[in-house]
């Protein structure tokens, strides 16, 4: 039997033991330590004790919780982390969420309902209560939304690839873009690839419209291509250049 390790961060020792109790009582929940929730030293308890499951009572820290949750989770990535906190407490739910918390379990929760929700997260389950869950998934869609509109498609290509986008845009092809930035024809190719599978094309024409939308300036690309400087042979002492 696999035993799970749990840390449990509660302010309050008496909840604390009460919650070390019952998980006892389940001979795959093992109370590895316990915290209170301002220990500057959490984050480094969590990587001594690689705990499976993260337990924490949320209500003392407010506003501060979802950073919390960012320390813990990047004390031990594959810790899952369940807090403990109130139906009311919306705004910190939502922030804990986009934080990485992996369940919401209310104070009202049953015992063995807490228990379940433990094995559940470490089984990749998730939990929220009912009343929180419609407004949790709506933040989390308008935070896409806006992911989407705030992109812009060119982050994904490297400086090189945006000079063979602009000399497209320019309407270069491509021994014409290998003299302008003075690479191979072979190198070309394989940067205009590039392009189309980051940008999901199949043409050049696709490319150069998504480049035009973005706001691609062909002048700040084939404008600044470096020429290659003419050379003047050393003259001996004496001789003056015509």
């Amino acid at each position: 039997m696999d035993v799970l390790r749990l840390l449990l961060v509660n302010d309050y020792r008496m909840v604390t033991e009460a919650l070390a109790a019952l998980f006892s009582k389940s001979a795959d929940l093992w109370v590895a330590g316990c915290c209170d929730t301002d220990d500057p030293n959490l984050p480094e308890v969590v990587r001594w004790l690689r705990p499976d499951v993260v337990l924490i009572e949320t209500e003392p820290l407010g506003f501060a919780a979802a950073e919390v949750v960012r320390r813990l989770r990047a004390a031990w990535p594959s810790t899952r982390v369940v807090v403990v906190g109130s139906d009311g407490e919306m705004t910190h739910a939502v922030d804990a969420v986009r934080a990485g918390v992996d369940a919401w379990v209310s104070k009202n929760q049953s015992a063995d309902e807490l228990v379940t929700v433990v094995r559940g997260v470490c089984a990749g389950h998730s939990w929220f209560p009912p009343p929180m869950l419609g407004e949790i998934l709506r933040e989390l869609r308008e935070d896409v939304r806006k992911a989407r509109e705030d992109s812009n498609p060119l982050d994904l290509l490297s400086p090189r690839e945006r000079d063979v986008l602009a000399c497209m845009m320019d309407g270069r092809h491509g021994r014409q873009i290998a003299e302008q930035l003075m690479i191979s024809v072979d190198t070309v190719r394989t940067h205009t690839r590039s392009i189309f599978s980051k940008l999901e094309v199949h043409s050049k024409l696709e490319a150069v419209s998504i480049a035009r939308a973005a706001g691609l300036s062909t002048s700040n690309h084939s404008g600044a291509t470096a020429i290659r400087p003419s050379v003047v042979p050393a003259l001996p002492p004496g001789r003056r250049q015509a």
